[in-house]
């Protein structure tokens, strides 16, 4: 009887494999379908594969499809290679991580003498980012070197002290790639390849080019409005060790075991890698917890190409996502995979059914929202027995009941659940299930519900009617001149604003500067979310400016991006 029970547990097991495998491949079809994904996926428990598999082409052109050893550009999922060389180095005693940059660079800046390189492994130094500089774009064709990558931002104003927040920064990990050179002796790209990637098997991962033919390279692309086209062009020597490597899935598997196996670093070492310090960021990588289990992982972004790397310690599941067409899906789809493998259900957004409610059950729900962590409040509405959900900033959104408390848009993957209850019957809290989390907001106060929702029928009037803020264009001219001399008048600003206009002071106000005079403003219209839309002719180019403005005339978002 004993061998027949332990056989009847196999046969069982091997069914739920069966069945785990199959939905996940649903999973990833469906975003397949939707023309939201092409890449390799492999999700494993340990060395037990749930899920290894090419979905679309790695080539378009060819047709050639995409498969567990087609190779892909990681973006930002090289920092943590880059992390792991910096602590390859102090355990050879080459540098510690307290050390301050000055020890290894002493002609950097004084603005840099606090700054350590924990500070920056850990997106705490200050340092600006230099991809969000105004002529960053300009910049991606060109081939250059990693001193002078350094240069574009080594005297440039800190963003903020030392340790004293955080803020993501390519600047940063540039700078530790810089570093890696100089202390080794080693090019960035001949590190990593001799001290990880030959030592740990990873045959089919390196530091990506331009000129080289490398076998099986994914080719990448971008959403266009009539399907997938060729992604921009980007120079491979400007991401550097900030995000120019590429792998495979099957690779990243080896790296994940050989990493938290104990293969690659001491314990003490990754202990290091993996503790967060702010922001649940740790050395190169991301550490927090969902749903009670603790995450390690990173995604990364670059033209043609969106990755996600994530490893859930407790089980040694390791979850890769590499896609070869921009979107937000890797990660999607990575967060979905990973509940699967923990026995949870996904429901998929052509699975949610619509029913109907009574229109008193709807109005249960009416109010502002509060979201947990963020300014950003979720305004919910009844019009014509109809839900919308509106977020800060945001165009309205209509919500559809699939339960007496549950809710989905149509529009994006997401849920909205409603609980609790007050003395009137109305709910308290509303949570926003997406991507793997759950968001619990509390509902506002009935005065500031009505405050909110005057603020949006007025902007959404003002989208129906395209009207201008009557004080739109001399706000824009004002920031613009103010930017240019250097000297905004942040009491005029949301604070959010104001602290981000902070950081990019510098590099604005000599993009400003570089345009010359103002020549025209042109009014365009109105945007979903009810930003002016304004064209601004200079006497050296244009510029696209879009500003929303607060009931105080405040403004409290901008954003400026070139023309042709």
């Amino acid at each position: 009887m004993f061998p027949r029970f332990v056989a009847t547990l196999l046969l069982a097991g091997t069914s739920f494999l069966q069945n785990v495998d199959s939905r996940m491949d649903q999973v990833v079809q469906s975003y397949v379908s939707n023309k939201q994904f092409m890449g390799s996926v492999l999700v494993a428990r340990g060395d037990q594969i749930l899920l290894s598999k090419g979905y679309g082409s790695a080539n378009l052109e060819w047709q050639i499809p995409n498969t567990p050893s087609t190779k892909f550009r990681l973006g930002s999922v090289t920092k943590q290679f880059t992390a792991a060389s910096i602590l390859l180095l102090e355990e050879r005693g080459k540098l510690k991580v307290e050390d301050p940059v000055k020890k290894y660079l002493p002609d950097a800046p004084a603005a840099w003498d606090k700054i350590t390189i924990f500070h920056v492994l850990t997106h705490t130094a200050g340092i600006p980012n230099f991809t969000s500089f105004p002529d960053y774009k300009s910049s991606e064709p060109f081939s250059t070197t990693s001193e002078k990558l350094v240069a574009r931002f080594r005297d440039k104003p800190l963003d903020f002290e030392p340790g004293e927040r955080w803020s993501y920064s390519n600047s940063g990990y540039v700078l530790l790639g810089y570093l890696i050179e100089r202390v080794s002796g080693q090019t960035y790209e001949k590190f990593v390849q001799d001290n990880i990637f030959t030592p740990l098997g990873m045959k089919d991962s390196g530091y990506d080019s331009n000129s080289a033919v490398i076998a099986r390279r994914a080719a990448g692309y971008a959403p266009g409005p009539n399907g997938p086209v060729n992604a921009g062009f980007i120079n491979m020597t400007i991401p550097f060790a900030a995000g120019a490597l590429y792998s495979t899935t099957e690779d990243l598997l080896r790296w994940e075991q050989s990493l938290f196996g104990g293969k690659l670093l001491s314990p003490a070492s990754l202990e290091k890698m993996i503790t967060p310090f702010k922001s649940d960021y740790a050395f190169g990588l991301g550490v927090h917890t969902n749903k009670g289990r603790k995450i390690v992982d990173h995604n990364g972004g670059i033209e043609g190409f969106n990755t996600e790397l994530a490893y859930y310690p407790e089980d040694k599941l390791t979850v890769a996502v590499l896609g070869n067409l921009n979107s937000p899906a890797p990660e999607q789809i990575a967060t979905a995979l990973a509940s699967l493998a923990h026995g949870e259900a996904v429901t998929l957004q052509s699975e949610r059914k619509e029913i109907t409610l009574d229109p008193k059950v709807l109005a249960r729900y009416v109010g502002a929202y509060q979201m947990p962590g963020s300014p950003a409040v979720m305004l919910i509405t009844l019009e014509n027995n109809q839900l919308i959900s509106q977020l800060t900033n945001q165009g309205p959104v209509p919500i559809f009941p699939m339960s007496e408390t549950k809710f989905f848009p149509k529009v994006v993957d997401a849920e909205l659940e409603f609980s609790g209850t007050d003395a009137e019957g109305r709910a308290t809290q509303m949570t926003l299930h997406q991507n793997g989390r759950d968001m619990a907001a509390k509902r506002l106060d009935d005065s500031e519900f009505k405050r909110l929702t005057d603020a949006a029928a007025a902007t959404a009037k003002r989208v129906k009617d395209q009207t201008p803020y009557p004080e739109g264009e001399a706000t824009v001219r004002r920031m613009i001149e103010e930017l240019r001399s250097g000297q905004p008048d942040y009491n005029r600003m949301s604070a959010n604003l104001a602290a981000v206009t902070r950081q990019q002071l510098q590099q604005l106000q000599a993009s400003i500067t570089r345009l010359g005079a103002i020549q025209t403003i042109s009014f365009k219209g109105v945007g979903p979310a009810g930003a002016d839309i304004y064209e601004v002719k200079f006497e050296n180019g244009s510029l696209e400016y879009r500003i929303m403005l607060g009931p105080d005339g405040k403004a409290e978002t901008a954003g400026i991006r070139p023309l042709p």
